[in-house]
């Protein structure tokens, strides 16, 4: 079983967010389809997701997707998605 805390922030504060969670063992070949997931629950367009991206949640349990990583235009400063399992 694995967690993932969402969470959209403009200016410093949460605006919302979201915990994604699965029975499942976490995969990383599977973490498209859990920021999919995220970002409808957030109901957000789904950012492009490079290697870097998924590097820094491995090494670091936490990745930033800024506006400049989504294709359409978005009213927030960044998406920040943490590992929030025990």
């Amino acid at each position: 079983m694995f967690r993932i805390w969402a969470k959209v922030m403009k200016d410093g504060k949460i605006v919302s967010q979201t915990t994604y969670e699965s029975d499942a063992k976490f995969a990383y070949s599977g973490f498209f389809e859990y920021l999919t997931a995220v970002c409808s629950e957030l109901d957000i367009s789904t950012p492009v997701l490079m290697k870097t991206h998924i590097f820094n949640y491995a090494k670091f349990g936490t990745v930033t997707f800024r506006p400049r990583d989504f294709t359409e235009p978005v009213d927030f400063d960044k998406l920040i998605l943490e590992n929030a399992s025990s």
